[in-house]
């Protein structure tokens, strides 16, 4: 067993002793030394940072405007006339006179059918009203024979009245064939199949030389469109409705819908103005929305019955309002939002709510308001708070190839 006397333990002790104050003063030295880099590093970033240049951006300035509101629409034109051929008397088609997808004139002549039987019905009928009104002048005679024989006392009354009776049965039966003529006259016109409206035809279904018979349900000979004006029907939400109708509300509870300016595009070609016609009298549960319907222009017969379309629906009032180009807003999940330059040159993060477009500008309905600076080109490169060197550029000229 090892032993150890009182003078070496305090010997030993006073060794430990100074080994663990020489550790602690490296120790502190080496955490002086740490904080003194740190704060130096700190220091050396700060400068760097207030030496930041300005980012270059392009700003514009905000101005307020008195604007019709748009919105838009998908929709699906439609003819304001379409018409089923259908023959009116039965016969052999002799004829077709016009070449399919032709446009043709209300009263134009499109199919023959055989008149042979029908001018045949037509002779034998105003031969009947011919022999009619013949009978009808002897009963004539006899009966005005009769009156002055009865004067005379010549005849007796009861003899005088059937002479009366034989003059009005020769009436009855004369108008009852100008009626039969008349019938007989009809079906031979309608051996003449003619357009009752002006547009384009369709397709020949039934050709030249078959059978057709007469009615509601006999065989479509082709059918007919009417070309101009034309229908744009699409489907509205509620609250573009509500508005419109709150609107063009008269003193007398009329409403005049023509006051709506409305156009459509077809395939990027020119748009077309037209007018509001109607809005349905309710809406549908399912989608919120209600069918409304404007009225075109088609004198050239460009737009065609079925084609889908883009339909732009305004405001029937100009109102005030804040425009900013869309190149100018940000997406921040389902936020919208603006860098705003402010004091200093220093960009501010600016919620907005954007209402329809006008010109290519957005309506600017919450967020912002006339006068103030917004960045519109170089948005990747700028944070809150960060300085900017704004290049003021007009908010029509955003996005505008430069000269």
């Amino acid at each position: 067993m090892r032993t150890f006397s009182v003078s070496q333990f305090y010997k030993e002790r006073r060794k430990t002793l100074v080994v663990a104050g020489a550790s602690l003063l490296v120790l502190g030295a080496a955490t002086g030394g740490l904080i003194i880099a740190s704060s130096s590093t700190a220091a050396s970033d700060k400068t760097a940072t207030a030496a930041a240049p300005a980012i270059p951006v392009g700003v514009a300035i905000t101005t307020e405007s008195n604007v019709t509101a748009w919105e838009e629409f998908s929709g699906r034109l439609e003819a304001v006339e379409r018409v089923e051929i259908r023959p009116r008397v039965a016969g052999q088609i002799k004829s077709v006179h016009f070449r399919e997808g032709a446009l043709v004139r209300q009263g134009d002549l499109l199919f023959t059918i055989d008149p042979a039987p029908y001018a045949a019905e037509y002779a034998r009928a105003k031969a009947q009203v011919a022999a009619a009104s013949a009978r009808l002048n002897l009963t004539r005679s006899e009966e005005a024979r009769a009156q002055r024989l009865l004067a005379d006392n010549a005849i007796s009354r009861s003899e005088a009245e059937s002479r009366q009776n034989d003059l009005q049965e020769a009436q009855a039966n004369l108008a009852a064939a100008s009626a039969q003529l008349q019938s007989a006259s009809l079906n031979l016109s309608y051996t003449q199949v003619r357009a009752p409206v002006s547009g384009r035809v369709g397709r020949i279904d039934v050709t030249q030389g078959n059978l057709v018979a007469a009615g509601p349900s006999s065989s479509v000979l082709t059918s007919l469109v009417s070309v101009s004006p034309i229908y744009a029907s699409f489907d509205a939400n509620e609250e573009v409705i509500t508005r419109t109708l709150s609107e063009l509300k008269g003193a007398n509870g009329s409403i005049a819908f023509e006051r709506v300016p409305v156009t459509l595009e077809v395939g990027g070609g020119e748009p077309v103005t037209g007018k509001l016609q109607l809005i349905d009298n309710q809406f549908d549960a399912s989608s919120g929305t209600v069918r409304a319907r404007a009225v075109f222009s088609n004198a050239d017969g460009a737009l065609i019955p079925g084609q889908f379309v883009r339909v732009r629906m305004g405001e029937a009032s100009t109102k005030p309002a804040v425009l900013i180009h869309e190149l100018s807003v940000g997406t921040d999940q389902s936020k919208r939002f603006v860098w705003v330059v402010g004091k200093d040159n220093a960009v501010e993060y600016r919620e907005v709510t954007l209402g329809a477009s006008v010109n290519g500008l957005k309506i600017v309905t919450s967020g912002l308001k006339a006068g103030e600076r917004i960045v519109v080109t170089g948005l990747q490169a700028i944070r809150p708070g960060a300085v900017v060197a704004p290049q003021i550029v007009a908010m029509t000229d955003v996005g505008k190839p430069k000269a």
